[in-house]
């Protein structure tokens, strides 16, 4: 199975029980009430309709994933990062322990990424992850691996705990992309020791324009040897605070970067759902919902999304009903035009918009593979 049969079960029911009585107090829009509008908004559509349909799910709001940043600071610089960016003057700040778990609580998403940063800098780190399973939510702690194997006894094997080691692709193009020689390596030495520890370990892989995807596939089938328990993968979209424009893609460039992506499913355990990869490939539209995915770091709560900000809020409620949700994704603001990535679009798959009659024993069959 792609995941433990506990973790499904959790999920499936969250997501029902969410769909059918979201929180009312998360419904309200206080943007709408006062005027407030995104200063970016263009007036044009993507759609053959001048007249935007409105979100299918703007007055059912709920998270699925929380983004959890504990601290910004991290070893590395690399190439398509914006936080060590985006957060410089922030960068030696961290939240507490009583923070991270409160923001847990708060927000009450099944699942918990811990990202940053490097998570593996946080002192608490191994208290973080066993309060967040204590809470019984599933955690990936996202991580570039360099300090995974010194680490690991902070943490104790759990189904619903995995380390998501970010890989870009095989040695020389992960080390270019992160900046720094040896790192595929260490990462690797990483991977060895948290699994020859009984850990589940998975790998995230971002794509970029300079991406060969048959690098990808070597890439997976050579991670097969350690039995990795499985692999994500998104395309790569800019940050406001990463000047590198040229190595991300357009919406066309992700379209036929992942033509084809179906026959890494059937080799991998790839734990990116056929849905999201059925957008990638340009076959269904799906909406953005980034408050699926909502990210809490030294800040606050930041919105509207993990790449955009235009505001820190207070509160988890400020969040939900204080950023003008309709005046976001493509056709909506330019910043969206292009971004396909997993923080926007894999939440409205979860959620099962613009769903089609074979999905649900589409889901079923490549989760229980």
């Amino acid at each position: 199975m792609r995941f433990p049969l506990a973790m499904v079960t959790k999920l499936a029911t969250y997501i029902a029980k969410s769909k059918r009585n979201p929180r009312p107090e998360w419904q309200v829009n206080r943007a709408a009430e006062t005027g407030a509008s995104n200063p970016f908004k263009i007036i044009y559509t993507m759609s053959t309709n001048p007249a935007a349909a409105p979100h299918p799910m703007i007055n059912k709001r709920f998270p699925l994933v929380l983004m959890l940043e504990p601290l910004h600071t991290c070893n590395l610089t690399c190439t398509g990062c914006g936080r060590i960016r985006e957060y410089e003057s922030s960068i030696t700040e961290k939240l507490s322990l009583e923070q991270c778990l409160n923001a847990v609580d708060e927000c009450g998403a099944p699942m918990v990424s811990i990202c940053g940063g490097e998570p593996l800098l946080y002192p608490e780190i191994g208290g973080l992850a066993d309060g967040i399973m204590n809470r019984d939510k599933s955690c990936y702690l996202c991580t570039n691996g360099m300090f995974l194997a010194k680490r690991l006894k902070e943490f104790k094997p759990h189904d619903l705990f995995f380390f998501n080691v970010h890989l870009d692709g095989l040695e020389e193009n992960h080390d270019l992309a992160v900046e720094r020689k040896g790192v595929f390596k260490q990462a690797i030495e990483g991977i060895r020791a948290a699994k020859a520890a009984g850990f589940k370990v998975v790998t995230n892989t971002t794509v970029y324009k300079e991406t060969d995807m048959k690098e990808i596939e070597q890439l997976f089938e050579y991670l097969s040897g350690f039995k990795v328990d499985g692999h994500t993968i998104s395309p790569g979209y800019g940050y406001s605070a990463v000047d590198a424009r040229e190595i991300f893609l357009t919406r066309d460039d992700i379209v036929e970067k992942f033509q084809g992506i179906e026959r890494l499913v059937e080799k991998y355990p790839l734990q990116t759902s056929p849905v999201y990869l059925d957008f990638l490939q340009g076959k269904r539209e799906l909406p953005c919902t980034a408050w699926g995915n909502p990210t809490y770091n030294v800040k606050g709560w930041k919105g509207p999304c993990y790449l955009i900000t235009d505001a820190h809020y207070r509160t988890f409620e400020d969040f939900m009903t204080q950023t003008a949700w309709n005046h976001y994704g493509p056709g909506n603001d330019p910043r969206c035009e292009h971004c396909m990535m997993h923080c926007g679009f894999e939440p409205s798959a979860a959620f099962g918009i613009n769903a089609k009659m074979t999905d649900s024993f589409r889901l079923l069959t490549w989760m229980l593979r």
